[in-house]
C-alpha cells in the first residue's frame, strides 16, 4: 500500500512560481505512474501533470504546458511540479496520485493512491 503526502503550497501572485512534492512510503516505488491533478471549486478534477515509472516521459495538459514541470527521484520516493508564471485560473487544491497499473491515463478514476492534497492561490 503507497501513502502518498504532499507538501509546499500556498499563497503566490500572479506571475510568480511554487513547488509542490509529494513523498511517498510503501513498496516499489519506481514501479508507480505518478501524476500530479488539481481540483479548484466547483470543477472537475483535472490531470494537469503525469510522469512514467523512470522519468523518461512526462505529459501535460494544455493548460499548464510550457509553465509546469513535473519531475520524479525514485530514489527519494518523491514526486514534484515545479509551476512558472502561475496565473489565478492555477489556484486549487492539488493532489499527487500513483496507478500501479501503468494505464497512463488523465482519467482520475484510474489512479489507486491519494495525498491528502495540497492548496494553490494565485492571488495578488
Amino acid at each position: 500500500q503507497l501513502q502518498l503526502a504532499e507538501s509546499g503550497g500556498g499563497l503566490v501572485q500572479p506571475g510568480g512560481s511554487l513547488k509542490v512534492s509529494c513523498a511517498s512510503s510503501g513498496p516499489a516505488f519506481s514501479l508507480y505512474i505518478m501524476a500530479w491533478f488539481r481540483q479548484a471549486p466547483g470543477k472537475e478534477r483535472e490531470c494537469v501533470a503525469r510522469i512514467n515509472w523512470d522519468g523518461s516521459l512526462s505529459v501535460y495538459s494544455d493548460s499548464v504546458k510550457g509553465r509546469f514541470v513535473i519531475s520524479r527521484d525514485n530514489e527519494k520516493e518523491t514526486v514534484s511540479l515545479q509551476m512558472n508564471s502561475l496565473d489565478y485560473e492555477d489556484t486549487a487544491v492539488y493532489y499527487c496520485a500513483a496507478d500501479d497499473g501503468r494505464r497512463w491515463s488523465t482519467d482520475w478514476k484510474v489512479y489507486e493512491y491519494w495525498g491528502q492534497g495540497t492548496q494553490v492561490t494565485v492571488s495578488a
